[in-house]
């Protein structure tokens, strides 16, 4: 008890409080998700998210050269096409923006390790995850599409696959297709607990993949239930999940902790575009401390319990932290 306990004595100096730091940032944790499309040249901002871009291959492996010399050594990548339709074909189009990305990555920086998005909201018309039968979206039919997707980028040579449609068996289609193909070993991250959030917003700018009817409530998680994650993850990880993820990170916290505690895979959270977003436009705004603010937010989110930080953030935080920020 006070006076004889006093646990300000180990905060009294900066190098005390690095001694006894519990929760610690690497940029070898980060992932950096990128937006990849058609052309040369295209470097072309994102205007509700300062900073990010639409890239063309070239300019992507540039981008993700430098990522990578400031220590972020995963990517993730999300494809812009030129053409959209019911179907959303490109998803599996050998010819498609992240198919070509994902070969110039590997060619130049096979240490680079690439995961892609693997969904159909980017490339269908009506912006939905699945295809649509009477005007609803039909789980059963979507899965060999989106398995072949999944097939068309280890073709391509992703290291890991990260299906994102919250379609039911998708991780076992994409699971069976992998391996029928001689795909064994690669990965397959599951957004296992994707809940239909209010924080996409500024993605669906800069995918344009907003639904044209409808919404994804019936499909993505409610935001009300912590207790059906576990559900989730568990179906996928029987499917053959070998990592999972929580998205979004900080209205789920306590979501991320009950998957750790739970299971012992690695566990992902994505620092999606609206918190990014909203701590830019804070930033901007001189409301609060930008450098700091961004390394609280992502050590609360891996000291929930993540293991890998999905976020747009990964370039800034990874050059913080080498500055000893």
């Amino acid at each position: 008890m006070f006076p004889v306990v006093r646990p300000r004595r180990l905060r009294r100096t900066a190098a005390l409080r690095e001694l006894v730091r519990e929760t610690r940032l690497h940029p070898s944790e980060f992932v950096y998700p990128l937006f990849v499309t058609h052309g040369t040249g295209v470097r072309r901002e994102i205007g509700s998210m300062p900073g990010n871009f639409h890239w063309s291959p070239d300019t992507l492996l540039e981008e993700a050269g430098a990522a990578f010399e400031d220590g972020v050594r995963a990517v993730l990548l999300f494809g812009i096409p030129d053409a959209k339709d019911p179907q959303g074909s490109e998803a599996w189009d050998d010819g498609g923006a992240v198919q070509e990305a994902v070969r110039r990555l590997k060619a130049d920086g096979p240490e680079l390790t690439v995961m892609t998005d693997v969904c159909l909201c980017e490339y269908t018309d009506h912006g939905h995850c699945g295809l649509i039968r009477d005007g609803a979206v039909d789980n059963d039919s979507s899965l060999e599409k989106i398995a072949e997707a999944a097939v068309s980028h280890a073709r391509a040579g992703a290291d890991v696959v990260a299906p994102s449609d919250m379609m039911d068996g998708r991780v076992g289609a994409i699971r069976d297709a992998l391996d029928a193909e001689g795909f064994q070993e690669i990965a397959i991250l599951s957004y296992a607990a994707k809940y239909a959030s209010a924080f996409y917003g500024p993605f669906r700018e800069a995918a344009d993949s907003a639904p044209q009817f409808g919404d994804r409530l019936g499909y993505q998680m409610d935001p009300g239930n912590a207790r059906e994650a576990l559900r989730e993850v568990s179906l996928d990880l029987d499917e053959g999940a070998d990592m999972v993820m929580v998205k979004p990170a900080l209205p789920y916290l306590d979501v991320i902790r009950q998957v750790r505690d739970t299971f012992e895979v690695p566990v992902a959270a994505y620092n999606v575009s609206g918190e990014f977003s909203m701590l830019r436009a804070a930033a901007d705004r001189g409301w609060i401390d930008w450098e700091r603010a961004l390394l609280e937010t992502l050590t609360s989110i891996k000291r929930a319990g993540a293991d890998i930080l999905l976020t747009y953030h990964a370039r800034e935080a990874a050059r913080l932290l080498a500055a000893g920020r």
